[in-house]
């Protein structure tokens, strides 16, 4: 994710550090590139993000809520088997929330195979100002803000996951 971020020059690079990682654990990755790490503000982060490229959980969610177009990567073990299972046993289509409360794909998840460099820079390329991706995203963000409702958005996404659990 790191070295897709890096081919982007003309933006800075920042990672939203979890608090409880020591940020030993991050030097060993950006200690040849230029990226800032920040910890406990990730909404101020949000709020300044031109693009981002997200781990699969809440994460997405919250991008989604800012506005901040996105990549959901999700780098696994086995991605053969990986995307066997998804295929063919896991009952869900998606793994981020936002793409499960829409009940379709409004970002792209790059997982298992498709967990690749050269996937991430293109898919985050189109989302970069004024490309018809970004836009296209931004519109379906909405609807998807629109399902959720302005009362109680986090209640209102556990109930649109489980429906959709219970009858895909």
């Amino acid at each position: 994710m790191l070295e897709a971020g890096s081919r982007f020059e003309d933006y800075q690079l920042v990672i939203a550090g979890a608090p409880s990682i020591d940020d030993k654990f991050y030097e060993k990755y950006i200690a040849d590139k230029d990226v800032k790490i920040v910890k406990n503000e990730t909404y101020q982060l949000l709020s300044h993000a031109t693009t981002a490229i997200v781990t699969s959980g809440t994460a997405t969610l919250e991008t989604a809520l800012f506005n901040v177009p996105q990549v959901v990567c999700y780098k696994t073990p086995l991605p053969n088997l990986i995307r066997f299972a998804f295929n063919h046993i896991i009952k869900v289509k998606y793994i981020s929330l936002v793409n499960l409360i829409a009940n379709k794909e409004v970002v792209q998840e790059l997982m298992a195979e498709r967990f690749r460099i050269n996937n991430i820079v293109n898919e985050v390329y189109k989302l970069l100002p004024n490309k018809p991706a970004r836009q296209t995203m931004l519109d379906d963000y909405k609807t998807m803000q629109e399902k959720l409702g302005d009362y109680c958005a986090p209640d209102n996404a556990a109930i649109s996951i489980v429906h959709l659990l219970k009858n895909e």
